[in-house]
């Protein structure tokens, strides 16, 4: 799959004599029309693509499944297709590892417009964290502006704001 971004946190600095706990995930891109399906998160008020972190040894297009009927409660998941991977390096704060390398294998599909109901986990849910089908450009204008006002913004939404973009550039 194409490398589309590797992306280093400004905390960061280097690689080098730091140990890597590397992480393996999968994003959905579901367009129909201008309208993109996206989780919205009240917590770091922010729009995401849906996805997660890959089990021990699941392969990439049934966890990408997976994720995505769980986090957004769509149907008929079809037409999967590699978009390209977006490779970040992130400090992790526990025990054991410096730095998280993660990989977020995407890939476009179709679904159903009608979502049904959704499994998110504990965390999801307390964070605020819902599906919702939005105009590409308003989820770039509200995540631009979460990026340079809020400082309530999670280390994902740059990723999320480089990949929204590129996906309506390929869109037009």
């Amino acid at each position: 799959m194409q490398n589309l971004k590797t992306h280093y946190h400004p905390e960061v600095n280097t690689l080098e004599n730091k140990s890597i706990f590397t992480r393996l995930a999968t994003r959905s891109i579901t367009i129909q029309g201008h309208n993109i399906l996206l989780l919205y998160t009240e917590r770091y008020e922010d729009y995401s693509l849906p996805g997660g972190g890959l089990d021990l040894d699941e392969d990439k297009i049934e966890g990408m499944m997976r994720e995505l009927s769980e986090e957004t409660g769509a149907q008929n998941i079809k037409n999967i297709k590699p978009f390209g991977a977006y490779e970040e390096y992130r400090p992790w704060h526990k025990p054991d590892y410096d730095v998280q390398r993660m990989i977020s294998y995407c890939y476009t599909c179709d679904v159903n417009r009608e979502l049904g109901a959704s499994k998110m986990e504990h965390y999801e849910t307390k964070n605020g964290m819902k599906a919702i089908w939005i105009n590409i450009h308003e989820a770039i204008k509200h995540n631009t502006k979460t990026m340079t006002t809020s400082d309530k913004k999670g280390m994902s939404i740059e990723r999320e704001t480089f990949l929204l973009k590129l996906i309506a550039e390929r869109m037009s």
